[in-house]
């Protein structure tokens, strides 16, 4: 059996894809009398094949040696396009990631979207982004993560637009689509570039070239910074991280997967091009300040935000940032562990934070208030993914920091002081919103607002327990260090940035108002980081300015230059033919003579442009 289930782990993405199309026809419209929730129950049941498939082939692939599996799609003479799959230890236990966080996403919608009359379109949406996903884990081929990379785009697309009769929601699907295809593109480059220069897309192949691979140092930085442009957009980094906080506006459903495994998905690539970005130091040095801006910055921006869900999405783009960073200082280790920690962690913040927006159906922090007694099973998810997220001991995300801090306490100490800063804003950050959603006391809309449903209360109930044994799922994997090799002067660091952001985010004055300070240096400040550093203003003036100032040329070139040469080729054959009818005689022997006259003085001037008379003997 354990044979059977290994040997087709390669069809882990399909469950995924024959879930969303065994739903299509009630997204379609095509049955109606059921209602669409048959939908629903046909892509959980496919996702729950799935999770059962990849979890047995984790447990019995520990006893296995990894395998690769090649798929032969077109051959013809030199050209052999095939399909690679790796069938690893980290690639599996990366579908049983995914499997089970969409497992308990799409339980979760099941109550969150109970009324919504377009439930089946969702679902299938989900199916395809879930086999994306599991496909991209799985994929030992740099040409099939990119197609899946570009599958992942056209989901986000369709999932944050699913609300398309608000005009906000089409903006914000747009501008997601547009500055993740910014990324694609250049990742087309390299993935072109690197088929050229390397013969072959299979990971493994890649890494036997890049061994031996002796590239100028201009080919090898081009190379380096277009395959890191696809996953910094997918990962929401500067400067393609706009479009993660208009995302916001789409179900929350989708905004569980999309901040936890999808934003992962591109970071997975970037760890898997480890050696190829090796060849460049310029690459990786644009790793360290992409990774160092963005962590820093989304960190200090969530600060500012008024929005549940966006004060939670500026922290995962300031986690994928510490991830690039990890890439970057070629601590691929670190970055598994801290993907793996804060995706379970980010999942359960979201779905709290969904539970607080369906009972009281608003996202502004500033109306609410005094939810901890009110909705317990909520308040406990919200309080163990908050603890999950930060270096507080003994849960996950402190041994990921741990393991990277304690390597470079004494080779780069500014890399322990980026980290701390970012533990430490990200727990006030979580302390705030905490404080004004939880604590104090209750508003006009959560004065009456019951707990969740089963169907949200079990996703969220199931994951809290989840992240309490990351840290044994660690210890089973033999990831943890061991008592005596402990840093306690780097655990004591790590821990009191947690205390001092807790500290602080517990001690600072909120006012439900938010009402702009008088101070002048202040209120430059709120607004600075209220505007996202005016990062968007920024564009409008520059990329934005130069492309309608480009289209304006464009178009008054097109109008005047083309245009108008054309119209007047146009009226001098319309005033040459009226003004040639007159004078028409109406003898063939007139015309002929005309024809070959004029044949004749054109054969002349030919023949002396090309300097043929200067060969004559007279």
């Amino acid at each position: 059996m354990n044979q059977i289930l290994f040997s087709t782990s390669w069809c882990l993405p399909i469950y995924g894809l024959v879930g969303a199309i065994l739903t299509l026809p009630w997204a379609m419209g095509i049955i109606r009398r059921t209602g669409p929730r048959p939908a629903a129950y046909l892509n959980i049941l496919t996702t729950v094949l799935a999770f059962i498939h990849s979890l047995f082939v984790f447990i019995d692939i520990w006893n296995r040696e990894p395998e690769t599996f090649t798929i032969a799609w077109l051959k013809a003479a030199d050209f052999d396009l095939s399909f690679a799959l790796d069938i690893s230890p980290i690639s599996i236990g990366t579908s049983v990631l995914i499997t089970g966080l969409s497992l308990l996403a799409q339980i979760y919608a099941l109550g969150y979207m109970e009324k919504d009359w377009a439930i089946a379109r969702f679902f299938a949406m989900m199916g395809f982004f879930e086999a994306a996903l599991s496909g991209l884990a799985i994929s030992d081929s740099l040409f099939i993560s990119y197609a899946l990379l570009e599958v992942l785009t056209l989901c986000t697309y369709l999932l944050v637009g699913f609300w398309y009769a608000q005009p906000l929601v089409v903006t914000a699907a747009r501008d997601a689509f547009l500055t993740k295809r910014v990324g694609d593109l250049l990742l087309l480059m390299g993935v072109v570039t690197l088929s050229t220069l390397a013969g072959s897309l299979n990971f493994s192949d890649l890494y036997e070239w890049a061994q031996t691979a002796n590239l100028n140092p201009l080919t090898s930085t081009l190379l380096g910074l277009a395959l890191i442009a696809g996953p910094a957009g997918k990962c929401a980094q500067f400067p393609l991280h706009l479009w993660l906080d208009e995302a916001m506006e789409g179900p929350n459903p989708a905004s569980v997967m999309r901040n936890s495994l999808v934003v992962a998905g591109g970071a997975y690539l970037l760890f898997k091009l480890q050696p190829i970005l090796a060849l460049s130091p310029i690459a990786l040095n644009a790793l360290i300040i992409m990774g160092t801006v963005t962590a820093i910055g989304a960190s200090l921006v969530s600060l500012a935000q008024t929005d549940i869900k966006r004060a939670l999405s500026h922290s995962t783009s300031a986690y994928m940032g510490l991830v690039f960073l990890a890439v970057g200082l070629q601590q691929g280790g670190v970055a598994l562990m801290l993907l793996l920690t804060h995706a379970i962690a980010k999942a359960l913040l979201f779905m709290s934070s969904g539970s607080v927006i369906f009972t009281t159906q608003s996202q502004d922090l500033t109306e609410m208030g005094g939810l901890w007694s009110r909705m317990p099973a909520t308040t406990t998810a919200y309080v163990v993914g908050s603890a999950g997220l930060v270096s507080l001991l003994p849960l996950g995300s402190f041994w990921a920091m741990l393991s990277w801090a304690d390597g470079f306490v004494a080779i780069n100490p500014w890399v322990i002081g980026v980290l701390l800063l970012v533990n430490g804003l990200t727990a006030l950050n979580l302390t705030r919103v905490f404080r004004l959603v939880f604590w104090g006391e209750a508003q006009q809309k959560t004065r009456r607002t019951p707990e969740v449903g089963w169907t949200m209360a079990f996703p969220m109930v199931s994951l809290t327990i989840v992240t309490l044994l990351v840290p044994v799922m660690l210890q089973q994997w033999y990831l943890l260090p061991t008592w005596e090799s402990v840093n306690w002067y780097v655990v004591l660091l790590l821990v009191s940035s947690t205390l001092i952001g807790v500290g602080t985010g517990c001690t600072i004055y909120l006012h439900k108002g938010w009402s702009r300070s008088t101070v002048l240096a202040w209120r430059l400040v709120q607004d600075l980081l209220g505007y996202d550093f005016y990062i968007d203003r920024v564009y409008r003036l520059t990329v934005v300015g130069a492309v309608a100032l480009l289209s304006r040329i464009s178009a008054w070139s097109d109008r005047y230059i083309v245009d108008g040469l054309v119209n007047l080729v146009g009226i001098a054959t319309i005033f040459s033919g009226q003004t040639l009818k007159y004078s028409i005689s109406g003898q063939s022997q007139g015309y002929m003579l005309t024809i070959l006259a004029v044949v004749s003085v054109l054969g002349f001037f030919i023949s002396w442009s090309l300097g043929l008379l200067d060969k004559l003997p007279f």
